[in-house]
């Protein structure tokens, strides 16, 4: 029988644009990536989350998407170069979601190895960061998340830079952070880690919010199966094939290029 072909899609490399190294291209063919890709899941808030990802090489400066384009509008150039200072170091008609700059501005300040910081205001985020409890050990999802996930406590809106302290504080050595009747945020070394991270969290809450509708009391775990969940959630997250998202990150890329490659423009 004669070989079968391939039905692997081969990423098209895209042009590099003048003034921009290929390292900066690539990352920002990954960050804009993310923004198409958590459109089709529905983790938008039209202009109001965003996602960032340190430039390579510059300690202080940081990609974040521009105030005015909806998440399946961004491209790789349209994003933003920013400094920890709120300085526009590239060429947009777009100014910078205050918010945004107030709370990315703080992870990428402080911790120089998580690379990538993403927030959302989905239905689900928001509405377990508003349930006293936050986040409840009744599900696998959950329970593969609680090692990782910390709380920041309702301030307002996140415009005054004295907050940025807090944030790293209350986030700590976590990797998740559930902010107080607004929504969730995730960080990680590379914008797979990241986005593994918000998936996890996003489907935990949509969980939790499935299982205690109507009323229904959850069937609880024993304590020690809880404890031991949620240490394999930690090794879960360092080790194995799936360790940081790489292999769902590399399959939604791909799928991306296959349906809508236009982001890497």
């Amino acid at each position: 029988m004669p070989a079968r072909k391939s039905t692997v899609t081969r990423i098209r490399p895209a042009r590099v644009p003048r003034g921009i190294s290929a390292a900066e291209w690539e990352a920002r063919c990954e960050l804009a990536a993310a923004f198409r890709i958590a459109a089709t899941l529905g983790w938008t808030d039209m202009l109001g989350t965003h996602f960032s990802l340190r430039v390579p090489g510059a300690e202080d400066e940081f990609l974040i998407n521009p105030y005015g384009l909806l998440f399946d509008e961004i491209t790789a150039s349209s994003l933003v170069r920013i400094d920890t200072e709120g300085n526009k170091l590239s060429e947009s008609q777009y100014e910078v979601n205050r918010a945004g700059f107030v709370i990315h501005s703080a992870v990428h300040m402080a911790a120089h190895d998580k690379n990538c910081v993403m927030h959302c205001h989905t239905n689900a985020g928001v509405g377990v960061s508003s349930q006293k409890q936050g986040l409840l050990p009744i599900t696998q999802m959950a329970l593969t998340c609680l090692g990782e996930v910390r709380y920041h406590a309702y301030e307002g809106v996140a415009d005054a830079e004295d907050e940025r302290a807090r944030i790293v504080e209350d986030l700590g050595d976590g990797t998740m952070l559930i902010l107080r009747n607004h929504g969730t945020l995730t960080v990680g070394a590379t914008v797979a880690e990241a986005f593994a991270r918000m998936n996890r969290i996003e489907r935990a809450c949509r969980f939790q919010l499935a299982t205690l509708t109507g009323g229904a009391e959850p069937n609880p775990i024993p304590g020690e199966i809880v404890d031991y969940t949620v240490q394999q959630g930690r090794e879960l997250s360092l080790t194995g094939r799936g360790a940081g998202g790489k292999l769902l990150w590399a399959a939604l890329r791909r799928k991306l290029d296959r349906e809508d490659p236009n982001y890497a423009v």
